[in-house]
């Protein structure tokens, strides 16, 4: 297989392969077969990620903003204050 590279880029390969001691053939080989291995392990299908949100949708809607202070004052109003 031959590839063609812009002269920018193909300094860049074999100056990396030549920092790890390498041939520029064995460092694009390496190169590539991680980058292969890291497309194996995710989603190759392009569908979105599944994630928790909406899980609890089925409930209803979520307490407003004033709910929430009325329910935090009920609970906690006493808070703090000594137990004779």
């Amino acid at each position: 297989m031959t590839i063609e590279l812009p002269a920018q880029l193909e300094s860049a390969l074999k100056a990396q392969a030549a920092a790890r001691g390498l041939s520029v053939d064995v460092f694009v080989r390496r190169v590539v077969e991680r980058q292969l291995a890291a497309d194996e392990r995710e989603p190759s299908d392009g569908a979105p990620f599944k994630t928790d949100r909406g899980v609890l949708a089925g409930y209803g809607p979520a307490p407003s903003a004033e709910e929430i202070d009325s329910n935090r004052a009920e609970i906690f109003g006493r808070f703090g204050e000594s137990l004779q």
